[in-house]
């Protein structure tokens, strides 16, 4: 099947683009002796696991379904972290993971002796306290009133017996300048504890496979760990492995005017790419301007009832029409592991085009995916 022959709407994971994330990453690894793993939370599109597995150390879940994920679908390493664990699930979570990250020394107290008798690893998060983002509490673990990470003002040395290793998550599409302040930050609150530990999980946010990443810093703070403190080194960027690696196939069904030109499209902002509204961002779209770059600019809209289900304003070369095609880029992260059917919006089409350019569909949708939510 071509590109153009695609159902819509309609995602399409490029292998080649994901295959060039990959080896980034895996290069960063090769020098530095760090392991990366994939953060599901991002991308859990199982069907490129057996690709990725070919560069990345494994999987990062955030309970136990994705840890069931990682574990069936790529079978590498598996490292696991929640704000708190469920009783009636925590034994399987020990079951398909290694490492078994607690957010508190309460968590640690409870489980500690499963997770030994298992064999498994136990980590701890921590909370420097470091905010390096501005005007995103809603991205930033490291906010005032944060329930992410034990807080120096809250840490208990005493209560380490177990604990192999530090974890901390401070980021969120950042750049190694971040990271590095963060680690400051590290060895100024946790500095005694770390040489006893013997791993270190700098969690995920980084932008590692942006073209303006610095990668040699991210290096020097990997290398850093390792020299002084004698740790193993892990990372879990979700955004990295995917990044710009995908797109969303949509359809124009119909234009209208208020104020401006408007075009309804059969994707929905809401449903199908929900950061566009919850960051907010304005999505990349092929073949196209700012508004008034271009003659003709269009209010691009979904089909839900809600009013502000609008994708962005974009301007075109020449007037939209019924039936054409619209292509918006870096549509494979947060977008297929947050979409929703609200509305009875069906879930787009996934697709992967491979390196030759053909394209297979991978799984479409249909109403009983919509009703089996439902009771």
């Amino acid at each position: 099947m071509r590109f153009e022959e695609l159902p819509t709407p309609c995602y399409v994971v490029d292998e080649n683009l994901l295959e060039k994330n990959l080896k980034i990453l895996n290069g960063v690894m090769e020098r530095t002796g760090a392991k990366i793993i994939l953060a599901q939370k991002a991308f859990s599109m199982y069907t490129m696991y057996p690709l990725i597995g070919r560069y990345l150390s494994g999987t990062a879940a955030s309970g136990l379904y994705e840890a069931k994920l990682g574990y069936e679908e790529m079978g590498k390493e598996n490292h696991v972290f929640a704000p708190a664990y469920r009783e009636d699930e925590i034994d399987e979570i020990i079951s398909y993971c290694d490492h078994i990250i607690f957010n508190s020394f309460s968590q640690v107290e409870k489980f500690r002796d499963k997770v030994l008798k298992a064999g498994k690893k136990i980590g701890l998060r921590i909370n420097p306290e470091c905010s390096t983002q501005v005007g995103h509490d809603i991205y930033n673990p490291c906010a005032v009133g944060s329930r992410f990470g034990v807080t120096i003002e809250h840490f208990r040395p005493e209560q380490l017996e177990g604990i192999s290793g530090f974890h901390f998550h401070t980021l969120c599409q950042q750049n190694s300048d971040d990271l590095a302040k963060t680690l400051d930050a590290v060895e100024e609150k946790f500095g005694p504890y770390l040489s006893k530990m013997e791993w270190i999980n700098f969690g995920g946010g980084h932008h590692i496979t942006r073209e303006d990443y610095d990668i040699a810093l991210l290096e020097e703070c990997i290398k850093r760990m390792q020299d002084k403190y004698g740790l193993h080194v892990y990372l879990e960027p979700g955004e990295a492995v995917a990044l710009n690696a995908g797109y969303l196939v949509t359809t124009v069904l119909d234009t209208l005017k208020n104020g401006m030109d408007i075009a309804i499209l059969d994707t929905s902002a809401s449903c199908h790419m929900p950061d566009v509204l919850e960051m907010p961002y304005r999505p990349p779209l092929i073949d196209s301007g700012e508004p008034g770059e271009k003659p003709y600019t269009y209010r691009l809209g979904g089909q839900t009832c809600l009013s502000g289900d609008t994708i962005g304003d974009y301007s075109f070369d020449q007037p939209l029409e019924g039936g054409e095609r619209l292509v918006f880029g870096d549509m494979a992260i947060y977008t297929m592991v947050k979409n929703t059917t609200f509305n009875g919006m069906p879930l787009p089409t996934i697709a992967v085009q491979d390196k030759n350019g053909d394209c297979r569909v991978v799984h479409q949708f249909n109403y009983q995916d919509f009703k089996m939510r439902l009771a």
